[in-house]
Order: structure tokens, then C-alpha cells, then sequence
């Protein structure tokens, strides 16, 4: 994948090196002075972990490609408004969510809700196959999918980019209580759906 502005030929490491392993917090300083190398190490640590949230938002790959760019195009243009209330990968994590969505309200064909409960059940995949893979990280994912959006979002913020309850509100932009009441209902619907395979366990792990 290739971001929209020119970044120089060099290594992940080089450019580290260069730098001498700086913070996102530098980072960030950095590329509002517009340094490019600066730039470039930001993407190279974070573009994964991004890719995977708007994965788990859109099930669309493509489409997540397309907005990584977007959301580091975002940092580049708006780096000198970063105001360090909270972590650089939790604004990074606001900024993609923000994409996501705007990208979904941008399309015609279908609404959010309706691309989602496409996702829901797969009638090829049900608990017996997914007893026979035997892993416990594809029923896991398996029954993530029949959760609603929000609450499949509050378990992928947590579990998947060990964001605290306090930052999942800051990305999300909703009280902390409400984090915990979604985080409370999705561990119980969670763990019937993972009673639901035979296998009697809940997300706690």
C-alpha cells in the first residue's frame, strides 16, 4: 500500500536509527514540522494496527487499505493540532473509526447496519465447523461477528488493541459508562454464543 505523498526509499530501521527510536509523542512533533522521516517511521508502526481496526469495523479489506492512507494522510495535515489528551495510537484509532464511518454514510448502495448483518452468520460456517478447526482464536473471531457493531467494536478496542475503558471512550466519544455498560453486554452475549459451540468458556481470557 502507498501513501499519497512522496516518503524517502529507506528502511524501517535506518530511519529509526536515525531518529534514535523516538515516541509517538516526537513523532508526531516532528511531522508537524514536516519531516517526512518522521512520517515514515509513524506508518511503519502503526499502519498494522490501524489496517486490523478498520478491518474489524468494515470486514472490508479493500475498502481498509484505502482509508490507512487516508487516516496517516489525516496525521500529516493535522499533526500540529495533536494536543497529547491522550495516546498517539489512541487519535490514531479515533481517526480511523471517524474515516470508517464517514466512508459507510458516503456510500448508497447500503447502510452501515445493513453491511454488517451481512456479516452476522455465515450458514456454511456454523458451530459445528467451527468446533472441527479446533481453534480457539477463529471461534473467537467467529463469534465476535454476531455481535452488534458497537458492541463488536468495544471487544476489538479492548481485547485486540489493549485499549484501556478510558481510551475506547475517547476514541469512540462516548462516557466511560457507557463503555462498560456495552463492555458488560457484550461479554455476556459473548460468552452464550461461545456456549452456543459446545464449548462452555467466557471472554475473560
Amino acid at each position: 500500500m502507498q501513501i499519497g505523498y512522496a516518503l524517502p526509499n529507506v528502511l524501517t530501521r535506518e530511519v529509526g536509527a536515525a531518529l534514535g527510536q523516538p515516541s509517538d509523542g516526537a513523532l508526531i512533533e516532528a511531522i508537524a514540522q514536516g519531516e517526512k522521516r518522521a512520517m515514515q517511521v509513524l506508518y511503519a508502526r502503526h499502519n498494522v494496527r490501524v489496517y486490523r481496526f478498520i478491518v474489524g469495523l468494515a470486514r472490508d479489506e479493500s475498502l481498509a487499505e484505502d482509508l490507512v492512507s487516508e487516516v496517516f494522510l489525516e496525521v500529516w495535515r493535522k499533526a500540529g493540532q495533536f494536543e497529547a489528551r491522550s495516546k498517539v495510537s489512541t487519535w490514531l484509532l479515533a481517526i480511523a473509526r471517524y474515516k470508517t464511518y464517514t466512508a459507510f454514510e458516503r456510500r448508497t448502495d447500503a447502510q452501515l447496519d445493513e453491511h454488517f448483518a451481512a456479516t452476522i452468520e455465515d450458514p456454511t460456517d456454523g458451530p459445528g465447523s467451527i468446533l472441527d478447526k479446533k481453534d480457539r482464536n477463529a471461534m473467537l473471531a467467529h463469534c465476535l461477528t454476531r455481535l452488534s457493531p458497537a458492541h463488536r467494536e468495544i471487544l476489538d478496542l479492548v481485547y485486540y488493541h489493549d485499549k484501556s475503558i478510558e481510551e475506547v471512550a475517547q476514541i469512540i466519544g462516548i462516557p466511560v459508562a457507557t463503555v462498560k455498560t456495552r463492555m458488560h453486554y457484550a461479554r455476556k452475549r459473548m460468552a452464550e454464543f461461545l456456549h452456543q459451540t459446545g464449548i462452555d468458556r467466557t471472554c475473560d481470557a
